[in-house]
């Protein structure tokens, strides 16, 4: 995401009267792994809560969401200050927080919904009531800045959250089933393919390609790029070692991508990664003949792991976008430049 300043957690550890080695300084604060609790499926005529927990949504984006609901037979509820305005915040911290734990109390409503990402989920954070949400588990669904609330929200409970559309997204036929083959009528072996060079009609961005081949199998976890970045040091970053990890993210230059991908590698163990699965960096070609493409840029960084990297798999701030689970086991093949969720992610 666009994102302009980032503090970095920064300093110099001191161990004895010298530095800390580097293995020292990949200690970092991870959360404990948990038992994994899954929430029950999507049926039709759900009652879905929509929240905002990040900026405010525009008119037209509610006019969005209540057609996509529509089209997939659920029933709404609207927070009480989903149409609340605090600046480029979706109302005060404590109206947005308030919103997201009635709709995990709530017992008419069966899955949380955000109508859009935005700015503003990692001030929540520290106010959530993770106990609340253990007890009252359901789907909560969303992407971009609710990155935040998926990692947190996971590490804390061990409930199973879904990073895939907001609300107001489209949803083309292989978004919608997706989408439905996740959340609604879970498949056992879902496979997430990149889509072939031929049918790709959208510029380079969308083209995929392999950084480093292989095959991984590991528990999804990950998100926004810039999230990721900013959330480097906290105790809400999950450790990424053994783990797939996703990453996707819009509207930065090379050069910043490189910056938050060379912080995730020096701040926290995501060169212990199983496997990396990129999703479609839109809009993040650079703007000056003095830059490494995106492609150059990822393959220098990501590249010399030794680890298989896909670039390309539908997700991310796209129209035809995938439904990945946080926690669920899943296969990366860059030989198919797929992905395979290999468990069900609902009861």
């Amino acid at each position: 995401m666009k994102r302009r300043h980032f503090l970095i957690n920064g300093g110099v550890l001191a161990l004895g009267a010298g530095l800390a080695s580097p293995s020292v300084l990949l200690n970092h604060p991870t959360m404990p792994t948990l038992k994994l609790i899954k929430p029950a499926r999507i049926k039709p005529g759900a009652t879905i809560s929509l929240i905002a927990p990040a900026s405010p949504p525009a008119p037209e984006k509610f006019e969005k969401t209540f057609e996509n609901l529509e089209l997939l037979g659920l029933k709404m509820k609207l927070g009480a200050s989903v149409y609340a305005k605090n600046g480029h915040l979706a109302g005060s911290d404590a109206e947005r927080l308030a919103d997201l734990h009635q709709a995990f109390a709530d017992p008419e409503t069966d899955a949380i919904w955000c109508v859009r990402g935005g700015y503003g989920c990692t001030r929540l954070l520290d106010a959530v009531d993770y106990d609340l949400i253990r007890k009252h588990p359901k789907p909560f669904i969303g992407y971009s800045d609710v990155t935040a609330l998926h990692l947190a929200i996971h590490g804390k409970t061990g409930l199973v959250t879904f990073h895939g559309p907001v609300g107001a997204s489209d949803f083309p036929e292989d978004t919608l089933h997706y989408f439905r083959s996740t959340l609604m009528e879970p498949e056992a072996s879902l496979l997430i393919a990149a889509p072939k060079p031929e049918v790709v009609l959208d510029g380079e961005a969308f083209m995929p390609f392999v950084i480093h081949p292989g095959i991984a199998t590991g528990v999804l976890t990950g998100g926004n790029l810039a999230l990721l970045s900013a959330m480097t040091g906290t105790t809400y970053l999950p450790s990424f070692k053994n783990k797939l990890v996703f990453i996707e993210d819009i509207g930065e230059q090379p050069y910043r991508i490189d910056r938050m991908l060379t912080q995730l590698l020096m701040g926290t163990d995501l060169k212990q990664a199983a496997g990396i699965v990129l999703g479609v960096f839109n809009d993040c070609q650079p703007k000056s003949d003095a830059s490494l493409s995106l492609r150059e840029t990822l393959q220098d960084r990501l590249g010399d792991l030794g680890i298989p990297v896909q670039y390309g798999i539908p997700f991310g701030h796209v129209t035809h976008m995938s439904t990945l689970p946080y926690g669920i086991l899943a296969e990366l093949d860059t030989n198919t430049q797929t992905l395979r969720l290999l468990e069900k992610a609902v009861l």
